[in-house]
């Protein structure tokens, strides 16, 4: 059983950047695909972009492409989500998940972390 805590949201302007990290404990992390999701106000749950736990092979919504990107550290049990030009779209709460592989409904969930991009 993974717990995961994500840390890193906050309020940022258009064309800005955050940094998210999510911070699992628990056993056997190394093995398990990390994804972020997000879910903006009156909108369902997205995916954003996922990483294998094998190979590191990442996966990004066409929406992030170009502007996110993912990244782990499995002796820290860390997963990074760097995220740059940032837009008003990309307004939401942010969840880390964690499962043997990437899909839609993972297996555990973080609290979640808001990200507001405003002027």
């Amino acid at each position: 059983q993974l717990q995961l805590v994500e840390s890193g949201g906050g309020l940022v302007q258009p064309g800005g950047s955050l940094n998210l990290s999510c911070e699992a404990s628990g056993f056997g992390f190394e093995y398990y695909a990390v994804g972020w999701f997000r879910q903006a106000p009156g909108k369902e749950r997205e995916g954003v972009v996922c990483i294998s736990g094998s190979d590191g092979y990442a996966h990004y919504a066409d929406s992030v492409k170009g502007r996110f990107s993912i990244s782990r550290d499995n002796a820290k049990k860390e997963v990074y989500l760097e995220m740059n030009g940032l837009k008003a779209e990309d307004t939401g709460v942010y969840y880390c998940s964690a499962d043997p592989e990437c899909k839609v409904e993972m297996r555990y969930w973080g609290q979640g972390t808001q990200v507001t991009v405003s002027s």
